[in-house]
């Protein structure tokens, strides 16, 4: 039954989108996923979506994508994927499902729509470049 399943706790597990000032000086934006546990977690799969409106207000859904890696080293940044500008004003869903041990974790990080923008930047340690941290 569903209440005798154990939920874990995801902690130290993060997603940041953030900003990279190319060689033609323009922006790129990146998804990355930061360890800042103590502990190495196996098995990492990201699922990623958009969905929302339009500024014409009608409903607008992305591809989903899945990026899966073997090992996330605790302390250690992945690179997820690109991001474009163009769905900043949707929410941009990532779930996160990992295992430590025999045990499975997973947390689901949303952006929501317009949190992506230059006031809510901040300088994302060990990365060394400014973004939006979800926690």
């Amino acid at each position: 039954m569903k209440k005798d399943i154990e939920f874990p706790v995801v902690e130290g597990i993060k997603i940041t989108i953030a900003r990279n000032i190319n060689e033609e000086n323009e922006p790129e934006w990146n998804v990355y996923l930061i360890n800042r546990s103590k502990t190495d977690i196996d098995t990492v799969l990201v699922t990623s979506r958009g969905y929302g409106f339009s500024k014409d207000g009608k409903q607008v859904k992305t591809s989903e994508l899945r990026h899966f890696h073997k090992h996330c080293a605790a302390g250690e940044i992945i690179k997820i994927e690109m991001i474009t500008p163009e769905v900043f004003h949707l929410n941009n869903e990532y779930w996160v499902s990992y295992y430590i041990g025999n045990q499975i974790f997973d947390k689901k990080f949303i952006f929501v729509p317009d949190s992506i923008r230059e006031e809510n930047l901040i300088l994302i340690e060990n990365l060394n470049l400014k973004g939006v941290l979800h926690e």
